[in-house]
């Protein structure tokens, strides 16, 4: 619009540039109604006339009011003055995570801190069906207490950077995965993709794949590794570390499934989701329980079993104690026949002796008759 004398909308004063992009810029405005500062996107005039990028301009505004999230600009409004669509967000300083990367590498719990904020604001907008595809430092806005907001959901580069300056392409460029620069249509994996790269200049202080010329750029993108980032930040935690190579890996199945995903392996902390049923149900009491005796029911079975065992037992001492018995060294039986009672072997007993004896024991010592000598069992 060419006018800022007047009230956007009849109610938003619009005032100094705060960014510009290759399709919108941002101003700084006024809420007249509210009382209160406000920022406010403005499609560029050069594509006005363009009534697809105008229509998902309008249709990213409405999803993107939609979302109330703490790391999420807040839209308050949106309309169209004069023919010219505008979104009309929260005012935050005006410090973007760019202002800090350009001061220099940052601390690695400042990264950690930076990017679980976009983490979680960009698993709410997942979850709500909303893709970002332009993350970047400019799009990282910090509130005064120093949390990280993202914004400008899909708006800026949705249609392409081939439209773009060249020196704006470059940058945007960058943070693109490989599947969006190969035309593969945007998904949540591209985002992670973008944050991963977005950690890597914070840490570092330099893009993984920037070059002299676009063209280079997507070639680097495309086919040649990134410097490791402990080679220039030897001291970088190696979890974090591990978290941003994963998350810049080529291919999406290398990368994490989603955005909580990721936010807990760099924040070591589980992620942040309704716990299931199974999660919810009480542990048991006694985990030792499995060892405690049978329960009642299982009791005469036990005692059976046992009472077998002890017959058993006892039939084989019995056995072996006869055995001993008939297997001892050679006797003799008494010479002439005694009229005296013998004793004889229980009769279950004599049931499983094979050769009965033919004396008492208790007269081993005599001869048998005409001389025969009693019979060995193991001869």
């Amino acid at each position: 619009m060419g006018r800022t004398d007047e009230l956007l909308g009849d109610r938003y004063e619009v005032r100094s540039i705060l960014g510009r992009g290759g399709m919108a810029e941002v101003r700084d405005g006024w809420d007249t109604r509210l009382a209160r500062p406000v920022a406010i996107k403005l499609l560029h005039a050069g594509w006005v006339t363009d009534h697809g990028l105008r229509r998902r301009f309008d249709d990213e505004a409405r999803a993107a009011a939609a979302l109330n999230h703490p790391n999420i600009v807040v839209v308050h409004d949106s309309g169209e003055h004069h023919g010219t669509p505008f979104i009309v967000m929260e005012r935050l300083p005006g410090r973007s995570l760019a202002d800090e990367i350009a001061a220099g590498p940052m601390s690695i719990d400042r990264v950690r801190a930076v990017l679980a904020d976009v983490l979680a604001g960009l698993s709410a907008a997942h979850a709500a069906g909303i893709l970002h595809r332009d993350i970047k430092p400019g799009n990282v806005l910090i509130t005064a207490s120093g949390a990280a907001k993202l914004s400008d959901f899909g708006i800026a580069k949705t249609e392409g950077g081939n439209h773009t300056r060249t020196g704006e392409l470059v940058g945007t460029m960058s943070y693109l995965s490989p599947q969006r620069l190969t035309g593969q249509p945007a998904s949540p994996s591209d985002d992670l993709y973008a944050v991963g790269v977005l950690g890597y200049e914070a840490l570092t202080g330099r893009r993984p794949f920037d070059r002299d010329n676009p063209a280079a750029t997507m070639r680097a993108i495309l086919d040649e590794p990134a410097v490791p980032i402990r080679k220039l930040r030897p001291d970088a935690d190696p979890g974090v570390v591990f978290v941003l190579e994963s998350a810049m890996a080529r291919e999406p199945q290398f990368r994490f499934g989603d955005a909580e995903a990721m936010r807990a392996a760099l924040t070591g902390q589980p992620p942040a989701r309704p716990a299931t049923r199974v999660m919810t149900m009480p542990l048991p009491m006694e985990p030792s329980s499995t060892v405690l005796p049978p329960p009642p029911a299982h009791r005469p079975r036990s005692r059976l079993k046992m009472g077998l065992i002890a017959a058993a037992a006892a039939a084989a001492v019995i056995l072996g104690v006869i055995l001993l018995a008939v297997d001892r060294s050679p006797e003799r039986a008494p010479a002439s026949p005694v009229p005296t009672p013998t004793t004889t072997a229980p009769t279950a007993l004599m049931s499983v002796v094979p050769h009965p004896p033919t004396a008492p024991a208790d007269q081993g010592e005599e001869k048998p008759p005409h001389g025969k000598k009693k019979g060995r069992g193991h001869d």
